[in-house]
């Protein structure tokens, strides 16, 4: 997560990881689900060691595992592949809004969290999928703990308003 102009939060959504032919097409790594969405949430912030821009009108398809994306003014392969390892990041506030229950992961980072007992265990660094599950990564700047997020579990209220996320977890553990 970061902050784009005047405190507006950015969300990571993917990444470019390679060209595609030789007319400048890009292979993406997306984040969102499905893989295509990407293409849905613009303009589009792209990052790299180079410096940020902001872009729009970007379309494309999935093709195999991957994503193809045309991106307006990158038409040859040499522009393409000065992308590569950019990343790809839109507004919040263009994302749909969530369900109750659902959030996004950019939403809970930076929330305090504490213990059905009231104990501080730290801030939600960011989160990681696991496969069988999501997992909170919670530093309070002497440790670092690993929470399943697993509402009903491990995960209690989840306030946004607050800025506080409750676990039913040890905090010895």
């Amino acid at each position: 997560m970061a902050s784009g102009g005047a405190g507006e939060k950015l969300v990571l959504l993917g990444r470019v990881v390679g060209v595609h032919g030789v007319r400048g097409e890009l292979k993406l790594e997306s984040y969102t689900e499905p893989r295509t969405q990407i293409f849905r949430y613009q303009p589009w912030r792209i990052r790299s060691a180079a410096g940020e821009k902001t872009i729009e009108g970007c379309r494309g398809r999935a093709q195999g595992k991957g994503i193809v994306a045309e991106i307006p003014g990158i038409a040859d392969r040499d522009a393409a592949a000065a992308l590569v390892g950019t990343e790809i990041w839109v507004a919040r506030s263009v994302l749909p809004a969530t369900k109750p229950g659902e959030y996004y992961w950019s939403d809970l980072e930076g929330l305090e969290v504490v213990t059905t007992d009231k104990v501080s265990l730290g801030r939600v660094s960011h989160l990681i999928a696991t496969g069988a599950n999501d997992v909170m990564i919670v530093r309070d700047g002497e440790r670092e703990r690993l929470i399943p997020f697993l509402p009903g579990r491990y995960v209690g209220d989840v306030d946004l308003e607050a800025g506080r996320v409750t676990v039913d977890w040890d905090p010895e553990f």
